[in-house]
Parts: structure tokens; C-alpha cells; sequence
């Protein structure tokens, strides 16, 4: 098992470092791959990000207590997920060419060309905050896995984590990570096919895999019991609030960065394709590994549910097969927390200094110690991850997502009123989860709207002039 495992981990890092060969040796290249990148790899590289520890980790866990309700998430998800990207990837891949800017607050702050550095400045210290938590969750993911399977202790995981990361940032920048992206999610995809099909053949087939999920109480029910309406207003509204959730990809730098390094606008659709064919297949996947789980791991109250999977895989599986999906969890987590890392970079180097730094050798550096924050955060945690996960997620995109639609609406929006705007959606966010709203309907969505009313403001009142 350990054998397998460490096997994996090699690979992945040999892919990461292979790509200082192709180096340029500028920021440009660092943070976007000098726009060069082919649209299979954006696509593998963007999927093998969004699914990340949250997938393996946090999802199988809340489908192994939601149940079958969990597939509302899914379904709303990557529709609201593939609605943004008919409007919002080819305009952003054009403002990052026009701009010539090298991360995601700063194509935002520059769109029109106007040099809105106020902004720019609001936008990468939101970043950076929520993206250390998000860089924080994946290494946690990691970690749990370790310990279920090795028993080593919680912080072993996260540290190796980050040390593999730290490597491949350090060769190649954004190259490495989308290198190591692309192997990861092909081992992501395998890893979970594996365990779904054995899980499967176990119990008889998917007949009798489907009684023994019937027979746990209120297990197959299509809706949560907790919605904020009965019925089916409340499981329509439900499922909308995980729409937006899927809509709030726009709002996340380190996925968004993907797309703005592909080689030229008209391979958008092409990086689309592999994006959304890869995604709906792992998704549903993972989706029926934490309905399977339930049935081996009946006794919840004993353990974490977020551990599901790890202990499925070891009940199930050979320990080669078991290091296969223990490196499949840790391709995931690596996979995000690289981009996360990179994107943090990007705002300190880019966005906060106000002498923005052009040499590559201190960028890698503060780029090592952005990663050595991110395990000090993973250490010290105690939250689930999915919540942080979601946290973050929604954070982000209540902050940035009404933004950037309004500005691909053809809109400009003056400095001021963007800056409001941000932290509008970031605050109401922000309050709606602290109150507990959250539990019903996703605290993105109310974030993401507020932001947009606050933005349509001047431009409703022009036109009623």
C-alpha cells in the first residue's frame, strides 16, 4: 500500500518539475504560462482543481449523512457552473490578453483599461485571506486520509503535502500545476472508478445495492428533511441555492486562472468539453461512492463521516488498490492547494506591493513561504472540510462573481462603487452564515445578489432618467 502510494506521489512530482524545461523565465510565464497552454490541459488541469480534497473528502462525507438529497447538490452545481461559462470565459481570456495583466484581480481592476489600483488592492487581500483558508482545507484533506490509512499522526499528511507543492511551485509556477493537474485527475477518475464498481460487485449488483440503501431510514429521500420551505418549492429552492454555488466558479482566482492561460479565446470551447465531460463523470462517481458508503460503514456516530472513503477503500480493497485511491485523495488536495498557492503569490507579488516584483527567484520565494502559512493554518484547524471549503467558496464568490458579470455585461462600474460592491457580497456572506441561514439556502447566493443590486444601482436610475 505504502509502496503504491509513494509510487504515485513520485510521478506527480516528476511531471511538476519536468516543466522548468519549458520555462521563460518572466512573471508572465509564471503565473499564466506566457497564455500558451492547449485546451485538454486547461480542461483536465480546471476539473482536477474544483474537485479537489472538498470531492474526496468533503462530499462523500455529506452524501454519506444527506443521502440521495446530495444529488440536488450535484445537478445545481455543475449547472450553475456550466451557465457561467457560456457568458463569462471567452470575455475574461480577451480582458487578460488586452490587460496584460498576470492575475485575476488585476484583469479586473485594469478590464477598461483604467488603472482602478485601489481596487486591485481589495481584490488580491480577499483573495489571499480566503484562498491560505482554502489552500488550508486541502492539506487538511490529506491529512485525514494518512491517518485513517497509515495511522501516522494528522500532521504528517498535510506536511508532505506541502512539501511536494512547494517543489513543483518552485520548478515550473502555473506550468507545473497545470502538468501535475492533468496526471492527477486521470488518477482521480481511476481511483474512484475503482472503488465504485468493487463496492458495486460486493453487494450483488446495483439492484441489490439500491435495497440496502432503501432499508436505512429516510436515507433514498429526494429532498433534505431541514429545507426552509416543505416540499417542492423548498427542494426547488434548495437546489438553486447549489446553482449559484456552481455559478460562484467565477469568482474563484485559482480556477478562473486556467482559463485565462489557454492559448487564444477560440479554444474556449474545446477546454469547455474536456472540462464538463471529465467533471459530470467524476462528480457522479463521487456521488456514488458516499451513497455506497453508508451501507459499509453503517454506524456513523463512531467515526468522522469525512473519513468514509479512506475506510471504505481499506475495507474493500487490495493495499495496492487502497494506495491507489489514497493517492487519488492526495492528487486532489495537492491539485488545488498548488493553484491556491500560485494565486496567493499572484496577490501578494502583483496586487498588495505597491512595487509589484518582476524577478522570478523572489516570487518562488515568497511563493514557498505563502506555503508554509497555508500548513501553519492546516495545523492549527479544527473545522470540517467541507465547511471550510464552502466558506471559502462562497466568500469568494460573493466578493468577486457580481463583479466580473457586470463587467462582462459590457458595464463600467467606477472604482468606488466596485470596491463597495466586493465587500457587500463578501459582508452579507459573511453575515448570512453566521446567522445559520446557510443551512437552508447557500449563503453565495445571497452574497452574489446583493453584490449585483448594489451594482445595477446607477445604471437602473440612468435608464429610468
Amino acid at each position: 500500500m505504502i509502496t503504491s502510494f509513494l509510487c504515485f506521489l513520485l510521478a506527480f512530482t516528476l511531471i511538476g518539475l519536468s516543466s522548468i524545461r519549458k520555462s521563460r523565465g518572466s512573471k508572465q510565464d509564471y503565473y499564466l504560462a506566457s497564455s500558451s497552454v492547449s485546451p485538454w490541459l486547461v480542461g483536465l488541469s480546471a476539473v482536477a482543481t474544483n474537485n479537489s480534497g472538498y470531492m474526496f473528502i468533503g462530499v462523500i462525507g455529506y452524501t454519506y449523512v444527506t443521502g440521495l438529497a446530495s444529488i440536488w447538490l450535484m445537478f445545481g452545481w455543475i449547472a450553475g457552473d456550466f451557465l457561467a461559462s457560456l457568458f463569462i470565459h471567452s470575455r475574461l481570456r480577451n480582458a487578460t490578453a488586452q490587460s496584460n495583466e498576470v492575475s485575476y484581480a488585476g484583469v479586473l481592476s485594469h478590464w477598461h483599461g483604467e488603472d482602478n489600483n485601489a481596487l486591485q488592492a481589495v481584490i488580491g487581500g480577499i483573495s489571499l485571506l480566503f484562498l491560505l483558508v482554502y489552500a488550508s482545507a486541502q492539506l487538511v484533506a490529506g491529512s485525514k486520509a494518512l491517518h485513517v490509512l497509515f495511522e501516522w499522526p494528522t500532521w504528517a499528511g498535510a506536511v508532505m503535502s506541502a512539501v511536494l507543492v512547494a517543489l513543483y511551485c518552485f520548478a515550473g509556477g502555473i506550468r507545473a500545476s497545470i502538468w501535475t493537474d492533468a496526471a492527477q485527475s486521470i488518477v482521480m477518475m481511476l481511483a474512484m472508478s475503482v472503488l465504485l464498481l468493487v463496492a458495486i460487485q460486493n453487494l450483488g449488483g446495483i439492484d441489490q445495492a439500491l435495497i440496502k440503501m432503501q432499508a436505512v431510514d429516510g436515507f433514498m429521500d429526494w429532498f433534505p428533511k431541514d429545507l426552509v420551505l416543505p416540499g417542492l418549492a423548498g427542494g426547488v429552492l434548495f437546489m438553486v441555492g447549489w446553482m449559484f454555488a456552481g455559478l460562484s466558479v467565477i469568482g474563484q482566482p485559482h480556477i478562473m486562472v486556467r482559463f485565462m492561460t489557454l492559448e487564444s479565446t477560440g479554444k474556449i470551447q474545446q477546454a469547455r468539453y474536456w472540462y464538463y465531460f471529465w467533471f459530470l463523470i467524476f462528480y457522479s462517481l463521487a456521488t456514488g461512492v458516499g451513497l455506497l458508503s453508508r451501507v459499509y460503514l453503517a454506524d456513523g456516530a463512531s467515526f468522522d463521516a469525512e473519513l468514509a472513503l479512506p475506510m471504505m477503500a481499506q475495507q474493500l480493497l487490495s493495499p495496492t488498490f487502497v494506495g491507489l485511491i489514497l493517492a487519488g485523495i492526495f492528487a486532489a488536495t495537492m491539485s488545488t492547494a498548488d493553484s491556491l498557492i500560485l494565486s496567493c503569490s499572484a496577490a501578494v507579488t502583483h496586487d498588495l506591493l505597491p512595487h509589484k516584483i518582476e524577478k522570478t527567484t523572489l516570487i518562488k520565494l515568497i511563493t514557498v513561504m505563502i506555503t508554509a502559512c497555508a500548513l501553519v493554518l492546516a495545523l492549527m484547524n479544527k473545522q470540517s472540510v467541507f465547511n471550510l471549503v464552502i466558506l471559502a467558496w462562497s466568500g469568494l464568490a460573493s466578493a468577486f462573481a457580481p463583479l466580473l458579470i457586470v463587467l462582462c455585461l459590457g458595464k463600467k462600474p467606477g472604482q468606488t462603487l466596485c470596491i463597495a460592491a466586493v465587500f457587500t457580497g463578501f459582508f452579507v456572506a459573511l453575515i448570512w452564515r453566521y446567522m445559520g441561514w446557510h443551512q437552508s439556502i447557500y449563503e453565495g447566493m445571497a452574497g452574489i445578489l446583493s453584490g449585483l443590486l448594489l451594482l445595477s444601482i446607477p445604471f437602473l436610475l440612468a435608464k429610468k432618467r
